[in-house]
């Protein structure tokens, strides 16, 4: 199995419902190696010692924007961020910023339960699938 490399995020009234999903899948996901915005990573590492966890600072002050350079580094393979979408989010360009770069850099992106566990029980979770690479050499030369 290859190791994949998973960002995970969740709002504050959803960080319970994230490490209850995590426990259910607990057997797809060990062994994979996970990056965390700072009380979601807190809260994993508390639960799931054995998870190979790194928190990253808090969402709102700037862990939202430390996944997205990842993102952007293609050092991420799945990004599982769990949305409350009842509740406004201080930082929510930060919240877009970080959809928008999943989305730009073909990165599979679950926002919900429902897709986290698609992506989990596919059997393109366990092999060394690659999305296709985005090729940006027409934004990049084009003439201003």
């Amino acid at each position: 199995m290859e190791r994949k490399c998973i960002a995970l995020v969740a709002h504050d009234a959803r960080k319970r419902d994230l490490i209850t999903w995590i426990g259910a899948h607990l057997r797809s996901l060990s062994g994979h190696i996970f990056y965390a915005t700072g009380t979601t990573g807190g809260r994993v590492k508390e639960a799931f010692p054995d998870l190979d966890v790194t928190p990253l600072k808090s969402g709102p002050l700037g862990g939202d924007q430390q996944i997205g350079a990842m993102i952007a580094e293609g050092r991420v393979d799945l990004l599982v961020f769990f949305v409350d979408p009842m509740t406004a989010q201080p930082h929510d360009v930060d919240v877009k910023a970080l959809t928008r770069l999943a989305t730009l850099y073909n990165v599979p992106f679950a926002c919900n339960e429902a897709t986290a566990d698609m992506v989990v029980s596919s059997p393109l979770f366990t092999d060394s699938y690659r999305p296709r690479p985005v090729d940006f050499r027409s934004y990049e030369g084009r003439q201003l």
